[in-house]
């Protein structure tokens, strides 16, 4: 039986950028819908299941900050702002309210669709874990007391509770997993988490890095797990273990 294509909603005030990406998109067999403003997105956010939201962020009326903020409070629906390049506040903002991935305009359509794709495939990765109902499948690691399948992105705090990421979170933690005790630079945690082509005064790694401290530590104004290394970057200081089950050593 053919999977279902995954349903993805631009949002963008600009009929040309939403027609250009809509046609692109379908053309690369995804389901797409366009709206050009916050209220026609409630509507389909309400009468469809949407697998992903591109979103623009500077729109007359409600702005993709607010809706972002919408999103993240109402549906578990995955979302890639649109951003000018000179709007690295708003940047570093929809990334603080749960935004999974950010593009700059002008963009290239090429990497629109990569980006749209690495978010799909996290996200169907936490689906059939779900459906399938397979604790034991995937590589898991153990760190502090908290247990991570990396092949689900599923996270579990030293009580058991799953503690859910966004695509730009898991791929920070997973950076340090394969670094431990390690310095690393934001250049470094670019690198190794995005590949972005970022400039170097690029902040989007001390969002995530202070996101993932709010989930991860005991006392995020004073971290313990996540440290930062003055002038050099951030270090990951629990050990790492490798684990054959979720259970193992619980």
């Amino acid at each position: 039986m053919t999977t279902p294509a995954e349903h993805l909603l631009i949002v963008d005030d600009d009929p040309v950028i939403c027609d250009l990406v809509k046609l692109y998109l379908s053309e690369e067999g995804y389901r797409v819908s366009a709206v050009q403003n916050g209220t026609d997105m409630r509507h389909v956010l309400a009468e469809h299941v949407i697998d992903l939201v591109i979103l623009d962020l500077i729109m007359p009326g409600e702005d993709g900050l607010t809706l972002t903020r919408y999103i993240n409070e109402h549906s578990n629906t995955a979302v890639i702002i649109l951003t000018t390049k000179n709007a690295t506040v708003d940047r570093i903002v929809g990334l603080e309210m749960g935004a999974d991935d950010y593009v700059t305009k002008p963009f290239d359509e090429r990497e629109l669709l990569a980006r749209v794709r690495s978010v799909l495939r996290r996200r169907s990765k936490k689906t059939i874990d779900a459906d399938n109902d397979n604790e034991l499948s995937g590589t898991w690691v153990r760190f502090s007391g908290w247990r991570l399948n990396r092949d689900t992105c599923q996270l579990y705090s030293p009580d058991g509770e799953e503690t859910p990421l966004t695509t730009g979170e898991f791929d920070l933690l997973s950076a340090f997993i394969d670094h431990p005790n390690r310095t690393l630079s934001r250049d470094q945690l670019l690198n190794l988490t995005r590949n972005r082509d970022a400039g170097p005064f690029d902040r989007s790694v001390d969002v995530q890095i202070g996101r993932l401290r709010r989930k991860i530590e005991t006392d995020p104004a004073h971290p313990t797990l996540i440290i930062t290394v003055r002038g050099l970057g951030y270090r990951f200081t629990p050990k790492v273990e490798k684990l054959k089950s979720p259970a193992e050593g619980g």
